[in-house]
């Protein structure tokens, strides 16, 4: 597949992006990539390190002494050069090894280098004390006009599926609250 931007050489990066909702595919080579910003998922922090065909060349005939001048993580053994390919961490050191050439990369992509955590206390429940409910004296009932009889009388027919007799007592309740 040809670059999209160029129409020259083959592209060997692929980017999607959502706008509005609707996803657009690119496919560039790696020369207008660069031109428009797409290097390596750390962007230009990962150039620095990555030696390119001349630390590759000096691997074949330098022996150890190309392979000395790559900061590795002491406990996982991973260089900033795989971190910036695969966009993953290697472990918990890592962090600490590489944290300069992290630091301006993790600010980027969210807005701080700082953890803020949760903040307990507005969604969280909170234990509280059981209030003991102190019974009141009950007032005597107040007497039922006629409509609320009806409208029990009304529910206790269609309980008792007495459908005959619930619709006189609704036709009877219509009655007398057109009256009021």
């Amino acid at each position: 597949m040809l670059c999209q931007s160029c129409h020259k050489n083959t592209a060997t990066t692929h980017i999607k992006s959502i706008v509005n909702g609707e996803l657009t595919e690119y496919a560039l080579c790696s020369e207008c990539a660069k031109k428009l910003g797409y290097n390596h998922f750390f962007g230009s922090f990962a150039d620095d390190f990555v030696g390119g065909l001349g630390s590759l060349l000096g691997g074949f005939f330098g022996g150890e002494a190309a392979n000395e001048s790559v900061t590795r993580c002491r406990k996982c053994g991973a260089s900033f050069e795989e971190i910036s390919r695969s966009g993953k961490v290697g472990c918990a050191e890592c962090y600490r090894t590489f944290r300069n050439q992290l630091l301006p990369s993790i600010q980027r992509i969210h807005g701080t280098a700082n953890h803020r955590g949760k903040r307990p206390g507005s969604l969280a429940m909170q234990v509280v004390k059981k209030q003991e409910i102190v019974p009141t004296p009950a007032a005597e009932p107040k007497p039922k006009t006629p409509l609320e009889e009806k409208k029990e009388a009304l529910q206790k027919a269609i309980q008792e599926q007495n459908f005959e007799q619930a619709a006189v007592l609704r036709d009877e309740i219509r009655e007398m609250e057109g009256k009021q």
